[in-house]
């Protein structure tokens, strides 16, 4: 009954979805005021359907239901209670009701908290967003139905892949889909703005909202993905250029270039073109992504399904939002004229050297990550690109722009001068030249990675500390008064300074490991100690446990430094006898300063087992880094100009001639 109940609250959220499609859309063109306020109702309901409709499934989950196929084919009795859970989203079918789940959830959002819109513009923004719900509903009604049922249902399932049982990856999904999902807001109010022909300040304003929300939660999935990969695969890397990974970077780099390029819109109304058209493209990679994880044309750990049919449907989804969005966009862009002028040495032109540095960036990872695929169809050739390619191609641009960020943030807008803007952040550079040649100083014949990734890191850090320190003291520090509008300052502010640090603690995470990490691979067996950078592993013993659902292998060592044990490893390797599937589970002792990772492997012919042993310098940086750039995402979002609005404007809401 449940499962039946699930299937038509999707029926009717599909029917709901073509119906704010078209009403709003036909009213907002006509100048119907109450045909265009229907949008509002129909995305309330349309999202309170998906959620019975999601609640509907979790339940079938939860409960184990196994006249459910989905449930079936990816859960088990005897699984823990949170990877019932979990695992809703931890298959195709499921994953894209969660999809669309957070898609209606946005366009609610929208509904009830963009009450301060005109009502044309809100009425298009609520018919594309509905649009792309339309679109999504019937590829899940008429390809991946999560509802299907089975006439004789298992006893107990084929359980959920063993590489999802895990909390890390069963929460990167959604924090990732909130990233992905919200730039449909972003590209909504972009053919929203094209539709009516008109860009602004203000339009800028409402559009930068959304674009924070979702590159702040896509921030947080890719680390989760990222941080799941560094301790779960047993590999000891955090990125690995994945095909998965990449598409989900190339919509974080677009996206970024847009928060930038809408701040110029916002405050000078030059870029409208260019910003339209990020915004266009942001939610474009984001569908070229879901296409890569559902299609199976590249393969990835992470891809969730491998069918052709599938894949087709979702091309076609894309090919119709991005070509239309595009092809309105070509008719439409003559209307974008920019308004303001300004000088070569300003704010503006470096956020435009900012945004191209991120999308030529981007274009570097889509070239890299589809070109096999291109030479496979087109010149019969397999190719394979891998982390020495993108290192190579795509780090210059984020050296040249992590260079020029404390520069550009302090440079005034319209017209300035980059000497005097130099020489207000002269201190900084030399504070960041002496850390850069600490780091130098502490390492031998290991080249030049460390040091100048320190000395970019601290220019970083430095650099927007000082630009916030100046702003609080004006010039002349006082300590009570220049404490007061330290704390009155802008929620934008602290997260310029939040982004653009946390920024400069990745890449001095990305530098530590990469320059400085130590490895160690032998064959030992119970009772064995070995030493590995200034630390003793000793292999005290190795045991078989049952788990809930696997067998696991375990391995004990301790660890020591100057004979004081510091700490106690437990490496596993897990069977999954109802998958039939391995996985390894590192053991990690994380500090601030250095990580010890051990991992077991297969037993040897000689009675040993494999062990994989690394010291990770600063590795957590790399996360606690993207953690500190989110929450400046959250300080901005929290800023009181986007939360009151633009008040003079509420009067102006009703339809445009």
């Amino acid at each position: 009954m449940v499962n039946e109940l699930g299937h038509f609250a999707l029926v009717a959220a599909f029917l709901v979805s073509a119906l704010q499609a078209v009403v709003p859309l036909v009213g907002a063109q006509r100048g119907w005021i109450a045909w265009s306020r229907v949008a509002v109702p129909c995305a309330v309901i349309q999202f309170l359907l998906t959620a019975l409709a999601f609640a509907a499934l979790t339940s079938a989950f939860v409960t184990s239901d196994f006249s459910n196929s989905l449930v079936a084919a990816n859960s088990h009795a005897a699984k823990p209670m949170i990877y019932k859970f979990t695992g809703v989203w931890g298959n195709h079918e499921g994953s894209m009701l969660l999809w669309v789940l957070i898609l209606t959830a946005f366009g609610a959002a929208a509904a009830l908290f963009g009450s301060d819109l005109p009502l044309g513009l809100r009425a298009r923004v609520l018919a594309v967003q509905s649009l792309i719900a339309c679109a999504f509903f019937a590829f899940i009604l008429f390809s991946s139905n999560p509802f299907a049922r089975l006439s004789i249902p298992p006893f107990h399932g084929s359980d959920l892949n063993p590489l999802l049982q895990d909390p890390g990856l069963a929460f990167h999904p959604p924090f990732l889909y909130l990233g992905y999902v919200g730039l449909s807001m972003s590209f909504s109010f972009a053919v929203a703005a094209l539709i009516e022909g008109k860009v602004d300040a203000a339009w800028a304003r409402w559009v930068r909202p959304w674009t924070l929300a979702s590159w702040m939660f896509l921030t947080l999935g890719i680390a989760l993905g990222s941080w799941w990969a560094y301790y779960e695969l047993g590999w000891g890397g955090w990125w690995f250029w994945d095909p998965v990974e990449n598409v989900s970077f190339i919509p974080w780099l677009i996206a970024t270039a847009l928060l930038h390029s809408a701040t110029v819109v916002e405050k000078r109304e030059s870029l409208k073109s260019w910003t339209v058209l990020l915004a266009i493209l942001a939610f474009s990679f984001s569908l070229a992504g879901t296409f890569v994880v559902r299609s199976g044309i590249l393969t990835s750990v992470h891809a969730f399904a491998s069918d052709p049919t599938r894949g087709v449907f979702i091309l076609a989804i894309l090919g119709f939002f991005s070509g239309g969005a595009l092809l309105l966009y070509s008719v439409r862009s003559a209307t974008l004229l920019a308004k303001g002028v300004f000088g070569i040495a300003s704010r503006e032109s470096a956020l435009i050297l900012n945004n191209l540095l991120l999308v030529v960036a981007a274009l570097v990872v889509f070239v890299g990550t589809f070109w096999p695929l291109v030479a496979e169809l087109f010149f019969d050739r397999k190719l394979s690109v891998g982390p020495p390619f993108f290192e190579i191609a795509f780090t210059p641009f984020m050296v040249v722009l992590a260079a020029i960020l404390p520069i550009g943030a302090i440079i005034p807008w319209k017209r300035g001068s980059i000497a005097a803007a130099a020489n207000a952040q002269i201190g900084v550079l030399a504070l960041s030249a002496a850390v850069g040649a600490f780091a130098w100083s502490l390492q031998t014949g290991s080249g030049m990675l460390a040091p100048i990734g320190f000395l970019l890191a601290s220019w970083l850090i430095l650099g927007s500390a000082a630009d916030l320190i100046a702003r609080a003291t004006g010039g002349r520090f006082r300590f009570g008064r220049s404490t007061s509008r330290l704390a009155g300052l802008p929620g934008s502010i602290w997260g310029k300074f939040l982004a653009h640090s946390g920024l400069g603690l990745t890449i001095l995470g990305i530098t530590a490991v990469t320059a400085w990490q130590l490895e160690d691979i032998r064959s030992a067996t119970p009772g064995d100690s070995f030493e590995l950078g200034g630390y003793t592993f000793a292999f005290d013993d190795v045991s078989e446990i049952r788990g809930p659902n696997y067998l696991s292998l375990t391995g004990d060592f301790a660890v020591y430094s100057d004979n004081v044990q510091i700490a106690k490893l437990k490496p596993e390797k897990r069977f999954y006898p109802v998958a039939g599937m391995q996985t390894t589970e590192a053991a990690i002792d994380m500090g601030l300063t250095r990580d010890l990772y051990l991992v077991i492997g297969e037993r040897q012919l000689d009675g040993g087992y494999s062990i994989r042993t690394y010291v990770k310098p600063f590795a957590n940086w790399i996360w606690i880094g993207a953690i500190v750039m989110a929450a400046g995402a959250l300080a901005s979002l929290l800023d009181r100009r986007y939360r009151i609005g633009i008040a003079a404007r509420r009067a102006a809401r009703a339809l445009p001639g």
